[in-house]
């Protein structure tokens, strides 16, 4: 005959990560020059700017799709400086989640690595450009865990527990917003400079929560390529900072926020009130991630000490924050051009996916940096110099380790002409998280059985040595008794076995 054993329960609620990835494909597209465009003499350079339009979690799959609005500048025949025409690209991509649901949630930041185009013929181009889509597919869980025991009315039952913590994604929570702001071109009055193509990035700074509230603050970065009225080629930067405030649920205010602010739309335009003012307009997606440390109780093990005991045993996965670090990379590099370059007129750099790989006991992060830097030559033409660069950085981190590792640009780029090109320098930051993911032994359920040996064939003390590896609660279990009675018993503190002694362990009647 068998008794169930009653047990305290609990739950971890949290998001878990089911993919987190970043997806590399190339899309094409033929374009006509549109009738009010002269015709083409020469592809100069593409400047592009990707936003993201939407992003679904399905039944095993997270979908992703965007917008690439690439300017593409010339060279027109029978006539000098450069020309625009714009074209919209749109692009789709999907990532594998095993165990994704409709329910789930689905994290996306789309950037252009690289645009280039070529013509086909004066009238007609083909557009390729170069994505790379950072996915993270998150699903709602509920794991359920076991605390504890219900003793039994003759206090027989030995319990151990584990006590720890649970690093967790507790709470995902997005909001769109918009972001308006009137630029001021310099220049001479009456000689209003022409736009040719502008790009914008945005990036969270600052985060904080207090209660259910997460504050954020960040900064728009503006880049503009702008056309002289007496034909030169000149770029301005704008800083543009914001304030967000988003509603958070289950992290408390020592939660650890990680916030990515994407573009979904950018319009940029002369404004109608004032013709030597640019109208900004971004619609902006705010996506916050908020992981905090859990407390969590697990009965690791258990026995009667009257009674045989049958447990359902299994092993709980807990994670454990290992390193939260933000690590810079300045990058110093030649990019040869094999002619003279009198003077850079624009840069730019877009970073790729990053590939993790091991040497020994460190991680080693490579990140693709894509370099662009328009230029003019000897002939003072317009000319354009493209690059990949690696850069690295490393950790110490153990193999049993995940690293979770998302790159950002530091700072401006700083190109300069020099003996066989351009020399450009530029700082990439790694924002790396590591967790740990530890296995411990729990008990899940268990049930009550026969008496235990009867006092008349059990001995009332046992003298011996502990094992290597053993402890008390060990030879507690073993022989039926308590780890109290051993240490009293043996005139011991809690949590002390010293080897080499021989052990009084007495039987519990």
């Amino acid at each position: 005959m068998t008794m169930e054993l009653e047990f305290e329960r609990d739950t971890i609620v949290c998001y878990e990560t089911l993919t987190e990835v970043t997806l590399c494909q190339e899309e094409t597209l033929e374009s006509i020059v549109p009738d009010a465009c002269p015709d083409i003499l020469r592809i100069v350079d593409v400047c592009g700017q990707a936003t993201l339009s939407s992003k679904a979690a399905k039944e095993g799959m997270a979908v992703v799709t965007g917008m690439v609005r690439a300017v593409i500048l010339y060279q027109p025949e029978g006539s000098a400086g450069l020309r625009r025409m714009e074209v919209g690209l749109p692009f789709t991509c999907q990532a594998e989640a095993p165990g994704l649901t409709d329910q789930g949630y689905v994290e996306a930041s789309p950037r252009l690595r690289c645009a280039e185009a070529r013509a086909l013929n004066p009238r007609k181009v083909l557009l390729r450009v170069d994505l790379a889509v950072d996915v993270t597919a998150l699903q709602p869980t509920e794991i359920p865990i076991c605390s504890g025991a219900s003793d039994t009315e003759d206090n027989t039952l030995c319990q151990r527990q584990y006590q720890g913590e649970n690093y967790q994604i507790s709470s995902v929570q997005e909001k769109p917003f918009t972001f308006t702001e009137q630029i001021r071109l310099q220049g001479n009055q009456g000689e209003i400079p022409q736009l040719l193509a502008s790009r914008a990035s945005a990036v969270c700074s600052e985060n904080k929560l207090i209660g259910t509230k997460l504050i954020l603050k960040g900064v728009v970065e503006l880049e503009l390529l702008l056309l002289e009225a007496g034909g030169g080629l000149t770029t301005n930067h704008e800083s543009m900072p914001f304030s967000q405030i988003l509603e958070v649920t289950g992290a408390g205010e020592e939660g650890d926020c990680q916030v990515l602010v994407e573009i979904t739309d950018f319009r940029c335009g002369p404004s109608s009130e004032d013709s030597r003012s640019l109208e900004v307009t971004l619609e902006l997606l705010a996506q916050a991630e908020v992981r905090c440390h859990r407390p969590v109780t697990l009965l690791q093990d258990l026995y009667s000490t009257s009674w045989q005991l049958e447990a359902d045993r299994d092993n709980q996965q807990l994670f454990q924050l290992g390193e939260q670090s933000i690590r810079p990379q300045a990058v110093r590099e030649l990019l040869e051009t094999g002619e003279m370059v009198r003077s850079v007129v624009d840069s730019r750099l877009a970073l790729g996916q990053v590939i993790q790989s091991r040497e020994g006991k460190e991680l080693v992060l490579t990140a693709e940096a894509w370099i662009t830097v328009m230029y003019l030559d000897e002939n003072e033409m317009v000319q354009c110099v493209r690059r990949t660069i690696p850069v690295q950085c490393r950790l110490n981190c153990s193999e049993g380790s995940r690293c979770s590792c998302r790159c950002s640009t530091s700072g401006e780029v700083f190109a300069t002409p020099s003996a066989g090109g351009v020399e450009v320098r530029f700082t990439v930051e790694f924002h790396c998280l590591t967790t740990e993911c530890i296995s411990v032994p729990v008990v899940r359920g268990a049930r009550l059985g026969e008496a235990r040996c009867s006092s008349g064939v059990r001995p009332s003390v046992v003298l011996r040595l502990a094992a290597p590896g053993e402890d008390i609660w060990d030879i507690a279990k073993a022989y039926g008794t308590t780890t109290q009675e051993i240490l009293q018993a043996n005139e011991l503190e809690e949590g002390t076995l010293p080897t080499g002694i021989m052990l009084l362990i007495p039987s519990t009647r």
